[in-house]
């Protein structure tokens, strides 16, 4: 999958910094489409704090990696995609961090989560591979969220982040798919840092889901893929932002040795 102005961004990336790193690009902008899509999937992804939340949607929706993020606030993403040839609204909401209670049953959840859970039509649960810790928060936050939605069945992933850092890995795979199977949902390992395949695949599975569930498949499997196309988003004026606060930063670093 390719995305339009890749070229002209990587050019503009080696001219800025003469560097090949292609993870600092600003995002490039395109006008929204003329019809409006039918359906709209509605996406929240959840989690304990420093597991790559924010790492995981960016590199999702640009393939891009950034290494440092502002403290999360919780960003609404907003991209028009094809999924399986049908034009489809997909929006993304992004969530400050959740943490368990002292007594590791309860969580602290701010108002600002409840409403994302309400709100939206899927779920991702992330923990990274490198903190149990962050992986004992699932299993309260899947209740939390029951509670919010007590009926139906719901659709939800659980992915386990930086799969990348093996030698620092505290939970096991067969952990991730026992406490997933718990839950009714399936087990990613993913790298936000090292690869885009995973974290696709993840989101991918994920949109399919939410379009059966609210009626737009046949209860078949749906083949095919996502195709990310003429990005617009109230936030890519933020991302760029970022993109140009962390060039700036390693320019200076390069500048000063």
């Amino acid at each position: 999958m390719r995305l339009p102005g890749d070229s002209a961004a990587h050019r503009t990336m080696n001219s800025s910094s003469g560097s090949g790193n292609f993870l600092l690009v600003p995002i490039p902008e395109y006008p929204l489409l003329d019809c409006v899509p039918n359906k709209t999937v509605k996406i929240v992804v959840l989690g304990a704090s420093n597991v790559g939340k924010t790492a995981l949607i960016v590199r999702f929706l640009t393939k891009r990696f950034i290494g440092d993020y502002e403290a999360n606030t919780g960003a609404l993403y907003s991209r028009k995609v094809t999924l399986d040839g049908e034009e489809v609204s997909l929006q993304i909401q992004d969530t400050p961090c959740v943490a368990l209670q002292d007594d590791a049953e309860g969580l602290y959840c701010q108002e600002q989560i409840n409403r994302s859970i309400y709100w939206a039509d899927g779920y991702v649960l992330v923990f990274s591979i490198t903190d149990h810790s962050s992986y004992r928060t699932i299993q309260p936050l899947y209740q939390h969220v029951r509670r919010i939605h007590p009926s139906g069945n719901i659709p939800v992933i659980l992915v386990g982040n930086k799969s990348d850092l093996l030698r620092a890995r505290q939970v096991p795979v067969d952990e991730g798919e026992a406490l997933a199977a718990s839950l009714g949902g399936v087990y990613f390992e993913a790298s936000a840092r090292e690869n885009h395949d995973g974290v696709h695949a993840a989101f991918l599975h994920l949109c399919q889901e939410v379009i059966r569930a609210l009626g737009g498949g046949n209860g078949e499997k749906r083949r095919g893929g996502l195709h990310l196309a003429r990005p617009k988003s109230p936030n890519m004026q933020e991302l760029k932002r970022r993109f140009r606060q962390v060039l700036s930063s390693k320019v200076k670093s390069a500048t000063a040795l």
